[in-house]
């Protein structure tokens, strides 16, 4: 008795020379690592950034075996079956609130460059989901900051400013190709949703250039000029939610620092912390 194997899919190419020559000139010293199984993109660099490698770098992952999203939950994946890459720079904002929204918008607005009529197929859900408009999460994204104290490779403050410089990480993992839903308390979605041209490498090399540029602008003017391209987007907007705090209310947009607005009996709440899960009323709230 024989059986029938699926075909083996074709190795990826990732245009990892093409988006250097994008990004160089933005930032010098720019590296491109592209790795075929890593734990997690986001963890390798913060170890590197605490060890004193602090580096422009972006390091892409066909396969992450301990991947994680906000509040430590597990990303996992088959090769092409996501895009999971994490892009590493010294910043240095003025504030740092709305970091994860301004990653957010670019992203979101990259991959769907001109909405459909109507309303945007790609909205964000704060505060660092990408979400399909019928309610499916496509991606995350999990910023994480290190110190640049004791490291060599970049300067303690920034040039002319004198503001106190850190080391980014900017985590992103969006859905190439449909995962399975068994065990997610939203329904997953991907981007064959959107765009069936887009794998993970094609992706990657219409994300990255923009993302450094976003993420240079917000260290420049922070993420005031970017609240109405948010609320373009904003899925939770004038929608029923319920706090993992126990509150609840009706989200109302986001403050100019990014701060999630929720109408309650009590008046306008700003949520702020990255530890509060939000869900739309009627949507089960994560496990503690």
């Amino acid at each position: 008795m024989s059986t029938v194997q699926s075909p083996a899919r074709p190795p990826l190419r990732w245009p990892a020379e093409a988006v250097w020559e994008a990004v160089a000139p933005l930032l010098p010293g720019f590296t491109v690592e592209v790795l075929p199984s890593i734990a997690s993109t986001n963890t390798e660099l913060m170890r590197r950034a605490r060890a004193g490698a602090c580096e422009p770098t972006l390091l892409v992952a066909e396969v992450q075996t301990a991947g994680r999203g906000r509040l430590g939950r597990a990303w996992n994946n088959a090769a092409g079956d996501s895009l999971m890459f994490s892009l590493g720079l010294p910043l240095a904002p003025a504030e740092w609130s709305g970091l994860s929204l301004a990653v957010g918008v670019s992203i979101a607005e990259n991959l769907q460059p001109v909405p459909r009529p109507g309303a945007p197929r790609i909205g964000l859900k704060w505060p660092n989901d990408l979400w399909l408009d019928d309610g499916r999460k496509l991606g995350g994204i999990l910023v994480e900051t290190a110190s640049l104290v004791g490291a060599a490779s970049a300067p303690a403050q920034a040039p002319g400013v004198g503001r106190a410089a850190r080391y980014v990480v900017a985590g992103v993992g969006i859905n190439v190709r449909p995962p399975s839903a068994q065990g997610l308390t939203t329904p997953p979605g991907s981007l064959q949703d959107v765009d069936t041209r887009l794998d993970a490498p094609a992706a990657l090399l219409r994300l990255v250039p923009p993302l450094v540029a976003m993420l240079q602008s917000f260290e420049a003017q922070g993420f005031a000029p970017l609240r109405e391209r948010f609320h373009q987007r904003d899925v939770l907007r004038g929608r029923e939610v319920v706090l993992s705090d126990g509150g609840a209310g009706t989200a109302d947009g986001v403050e100019a620092d990014g701060a999630l607005r929720v109408r309650t009996a009590q008046g306008v709440q700003a949520v702020t912390s990255s530890e509060i899960s939000v869900r739309p009323a009627g949507q089960p709230l994560p496990p503690a």
